[in-house]
Parts: structure tokens; sequence; C-alpha cells
């Protein structure tokens, strides 16, 4: 299993939560601290696909995906990244 890095790319209007661009995150089978829950449940489906080697037919990139939270108000984007 590989490890994957959830990054915030993007953050528009207030962030409960208070994510930031730049803002990085070990993801694995429970929520990491001082990430928000509801954009863990998110991308905890694209997560595991990275995990455990697969690939998305509409990313540019491999070993990449991005995911945005579900408050579409204030959206936050986090770019997942499989580290081999």
């Amino acid at each position: 299993m590989s490890d994957v890095i959830a990054k915030v790319i993007s953050q528009k209007g207030h962030c409960a939560i208070g994510h930031k661009v730049g803002d990085e995150y070990v993801v694995g089978d429970k929520t990491p601290e001082g990430l928000c829950a509801f954009a863990y449940y998110t991308m905890f489906p694209f997560a595991s696909v990275l995990q455990y080697g697969g690939k998305f037919p509409w990313s540019k990139e491999e070993n990449v995906v991005s995911v945005a939270c579900p408050d579409g108000h204030n959206p936050v984007e986090f770019l997942l990244t499989r580290i081999t």
C-alpha cells in the first residue's frame, strides 16, 4: 500500500476549519488530525484507489487526482498524490 498526501491547492470563501493553500495531510484509514472530516469522507474513496495502485482515466498524471470538499459555497480543493 502506498502513502497518499492530500495538499490544499485552492481555497475560496470561508473554510470553517481554517484550511489554507499549502496545508498537507497524510491520508490513511483514519481522519488525519486537523483535516475536516467532511473533506476526508469525500477524498477517502479516491485516496484508496491511489493507495492500492489504481488510477483515474481523467487525470493527466498517473499518481494524482484533485478532489473538492462538499461545501460548494466555500470550496477547498485538494490534490491527492500517491507517494511511490
